[in-house]
């Protein structure tokens, strides 16, 4: 299927820099593994999204081009490099994903939290938040990344439960809600946050359910993109989904409660991650301004009336 006109992406300038940094820390991306179709305005800023854990997963989705092969060790080294880098990047907003590693005993759960401990320390002030995989639904792998307290904890649905046979084989809808659940109850102050991908055969009806659901677990932030098939291997795209519907989708997650909605094709969980946490920070301290001058006005009319 040709690429509709909306979904195509501009050449971007600059970003040699960014993987010259990459490559001197010897360092993987989700942008580059996955090939992400936002990776030129990604690292034209500069800023990507640090892979840890190795570039081989023991999982094998069937959107995704991250190869799945018997992993290595992680490396010990590694949260220290990802901490040094994003300092030479000039990043103030550090997203760290990796690959699912089933074969550790805590999922990499430790791996990732010393990862944040050692941006926090390199960069002090930096905000963080990490993608996470499922953990198999163990709980105490969870909390462990959750006690280090990054700013944001994603976790992707994917996609709507019907599907998840074909998409995510090795995973599961309820326990990947689970996942989101169990990390608000555990860390209020911890923001949420999920993704979808639709184009791949799914119903308006499934996708609106499947919102709902991530809502109910108490999730804060919400991403909603395209589905592009990135190799001949991988599940092959159904439909290109127009952007009116993108947002319907974005209305209708707001209505349900989300703090921030991206819903566009080209959305990708952590494309403008910085931008959507602050964008709506900013919009809550101008609600919280105006609730402040209008109970100010009321006390004020209460007063003049006695």
């Amino acid at each position: 299927m040709r690429l509709p006109e909306w979904i195509r992406t501009k050449t971007s300038t600059g970003i040699h820099t960014t993987k010259h940094i990459l490559r001197t820390h010897g360092l993987l991306t989700v942008c580059e593994e996955a090939r992400c179709p936002n990776i030129g305005m990604c690292f034209s800023k500069p800023t990507a999204t640090f892979m840890i854990l190795g570039a081989w997963c023991t999982r094998k989705c069937g959107f995704c081009s991250v190869e799945s092969s018997t992993p290595k060790p992680p490396d010990p080294h590694e949260p220290e490099r990802v901490a040094l880098a994003a300092k030479s990047m000039g990043l103030r907003y550090v997203v760290i994903t990796s690959v699912t590693r089933d074969d550790l005993p805590d999922g990499g759960s430790s791996h990732f939290a010393l990862t944040v401990r050692s941006v926090r320390d390199c960069i002090p002030g930096a905000g963080v938040e990490v993608l996470v995989p499922d953990f198999r639904g163990d709980a105490a792998a969870l909390k462990v990344i959750l006690y280090a307290i990054p700013d944001v904890l994603n976790h992707n649905i994917e996609t709507v439960p019907r599907l998840y046979p074909a998409v995510r084989p090795q995973a599961d809808y309820r326990r990947s809600l689970h996942v989101l659940s169990l990390a608000k109850q555990t860390a209020p102050h911890v923001f949420t946050k999920s993704g979808l991908m639709v184009g791949l055969g799914e119903t308006f009806d499934e996708v609106a359910h499947t919102i709902e659901d991530i809502r109910a677990a108490g999730c804060d932030f919400l991403t909603i993109g395209q589905y592009l098939r990135p190799t001949r291997r991988s599940l092959p795209v159904v439909e290109y989904i127009p952007p009116a519907v993108f947002e319907r989708y974005r209305d209708m997650a707001l209505q349900m409660g989300f703090k921030a909605v991206a819903s566009f094709p080209l959305a990708r969980s952590s494309t403008n991650a910085e931008e959507m946490v602050l964008k709506w920070r900013e919009d809550y301290q101008k609600r919280r301004e105006s609730v402040i001058v209008i109970d100010t006005k009321k006390s004020s009319s209460r007063h003049m009336n006695v």
